[in-house]
């Protein structure tokens, strides 16, 4: 790396993030006389990162749960790394990777430190876990030279718990963590003609069924509870109709054995795992959901969004800026299995509702969110930060 280049050291807890948040975003920042140094956990995931990225990495053990003996020696190792790598920039995200970074980079002496909120636990935790998250929020804030919100309404919870200062948080561009490639990845027109017939005809769905879908963890707090509860409302009313449920079984935040069993008993729902090679999936799918109870701005609405399909979530942080409610999707309560039924149905009944919503999602998403409108708006917050 040349001495004449601003150099950013980006910092998250685990490596697997930074494939999302980091791909292309390299590429262009390196064409504009800045170089991404990643430090994350070791494992294959860093290693196949650097690969992939041609990225400078350094490999720092940070577990993802609060241990105070093994956080100070990650910390220790931290702060060695900064001080060798000399960074003008250290850019940190998610809580714990936030609250290291931050703390490290103050003690290293880094100039600027940017934490980047992307989601708050604390919105759903309580009592002395709430407490604690609170105060590692409001730490990593305290220590921060500017805090980057990926959305307005994440924004307006870190200002009603006092987490921040007003003048220190800003939301950049639009909002979103990454954007959506739109006209790459996730453009309906680059895959092959029967990609929606094929993807269907590998998970035994039938080309005349109605198909939901949803990506993500498969955890309570992702609201699996009620859309398990409004499947059983709808299943027997639309025999055609299938479920595609796309992610892992956590133990974390657990669904209770009699759901597991409900979803892994049901011939019309269909657990795929993690399956990477999403565009094909959405192509299968009718309606996308997302049930949550909470975010910070998901990626599924607007990937949904480029693939032309409409959208059923909750009225949360980050997704109500997702979604435009009645234009682009369906805003329903959060914890609410009936409304979520209700909104189903509206698509279910009306594919001319969903093809037209589906449209004017995709046309949002082109105007508003194209990943190089976001990447922009880094370089920019980096060139004057560093003024």
């Amino acid at each position: 790396m040349r001495a004449d280049r601003m150099r950013v050291v980006h910092i998250t807890t685990v490596p697997e993030s930074l494939v999302s948040y980091l791909r292309g975003q390299i590429d262009f920042l390196r064409e504009r006389g800045v170089d991404v140094i990643a430090v994350s956990s070791p494992g294959h995931h860093l290693d196949a990162f650097a690969r992939e990225f041609s990225a400078d990495v350094v490999a720092v053990e940070m577990p993802r749960k609060i241990t105070p003996l093994r956080d100070l020696r990650s910390l220790a190792s931290l702060v060695k790394t900064l001080r060798a790598q000399h960074p003008q920039i250290i850019h940190a995200h998610t809580p714990k990777g936030g609250l290291l970074g931050m703390i490290g980079g103050w003690l290293a002496g880094v100039p600027v430190r940017i934490y980047h909120m992307r989601g708050l636990p604390l919105e759903t935790a309580t009592g002395w876990r709430r407490a604690l998250l609170t105060a590692t929020e409001r730490t990593s804030c305290a220590l921060a030279t500017r805090v980057l919100c990926v959305s307005s309404s994440l924004r307006e919870v870190a200002l009603r718990e006092h987490l921040v200062d007003p003048d220190k948080i800003e939301v950049l561009a639009n909002g979103s963590g990454q954007g959506v490639d739109a006209t790459g990845k996730f453009d309906p027109a680059r895959l092959p003609p029967d990609a929606r017939a094929a993807t269907r005809k590998r998970h035994g769905i039938p080309d005349d069924a109605v198909v939901l879908g949803y990506f993500g963890r498969l955890v309570r707090d992702k609201g699996i509870l009620e859309l398990l509860g409004a499947w059983q409302t709808l299943r027997d009313a639309y025999p055609k109709l299938h479920l595609i449920l796309a992610g892992v079984i956590e133990e974390r935040d657990a669904l209770p054995p009699g759901a597991l069993a409900a979803l892994r008993g049901d011939d019309r729902i269909h657990l795929l795992g993690f399956d990477w090679n999403t565009p094909p999936l959405y192509a299968a799918m009718d309606i996308v959901v997302l049930p949550t109870y909470r975010e910070g701005f998901p990626n599924v609405p607007l990937e949904a969004a480029a693939m032309t399909r409409p959208v059923v979530a909750t009225r949360v942080s980050g997704c109500v800026d997702a979604i435009v409610d009645g234009v682009t999707g369906l805003l329903v309560p959060p914890r609410d299995a009936d409304a979520l039924a209700a909104a189903l149905r509206r698509y279910i009944d009306d594919p001319a509702l969903r093809a037209r919503h589906g449209t004017a999602a995709r046309e949002r998403v082109l105007l508003s969110f194209r990943r190089e409108i976001l990447w922009e708006a880094i370089h920019q917050t980096y060139l004057e930060l560093t003024a």
